[in-house]
């Protein structure tokens, strides 16, 4: 993929299969946070709000979308894995063939905004 330098951009070069599970990671992002800064940063989608909070990339089989520099809670990486997703410390990974998990994302999102 060439360097985007929007999140249009980057949805508009991934592959096909690839960009309706980012545009719904992307509104589910905006609508949760709507706060939340969008950019691109590490060469990918990335939100912004008292400090990182989430972002997305593209692999070829997979999107990763990882969580805030403290990584997932045991309770959170339960929540997603449960469900047939594979997780990382920070990161849970959606295969082209899943839905993306938005009750999860969405409550993953509002524990790691640090809202006050």
């Amino acid at each position: 993929m060439k360097k985007a330098k929007t999140v249009d951009e980057y949805i508009a070069d991934a592959p096909e299969a690839a960009r309706p599970l980012m545009e719904e990671l992307r509104k589910v992002i905006k609508t949760t946070i709507p706060q939340a800064e969008e950019r691109i940063a590490w060469n990918a989608p990335n939100y912004k709000l008292n400090g990182v909070l989430t972002g997305f990339a593209v692999f070829s089989k997979h999107i990763s979308i990882g969580f805030s520099e403290g990584g997932l809670s045991d309770e959170e990486r339960e929540m997603f894995t449960s469900k047939g997703y594979k997780t990382g410390k920070g990161t849970v990974q959606i295969k082209f063939n899943q839905e993306v998990p938005v009750e999860e994302i969405k409550l993953t999102l509002l524990n790691h905004a640090n809202l006050e």
